[in-house]
């Protein structure tokens, strides 16, 4: 069975960022996540849309400016 979770660390692997760029995401509430007690969890596919919809909001200032 495929794991549907991934932890902090894969996270900043996936996004080739520092573990601290993560947690600072997540407390501004602005990275989708899931929370059990002290641990943080992220599911790839809600993952893989916050990039798109950044991907999407850069696009948008760049055609805005």
């Amino acid at each position: 069975m495929e794991r549907c979770t991934i932890t902090v660390k894969d996270v900043a692997k996936y996004l080739g960022v520092h573990t601290d760029t993560i947690y600072d995401l997540v407390r501004e509430g602005s990275f989708p996540h899931i929370r059990f007690g002290r641990k943080i969890l992220f599911s790839k596919e809600a993952v893989d849309n916050w990039i798109r919809e950044q991907a999407s909001v850069s696009v948008g200032r760049k055609a805005g400016e």
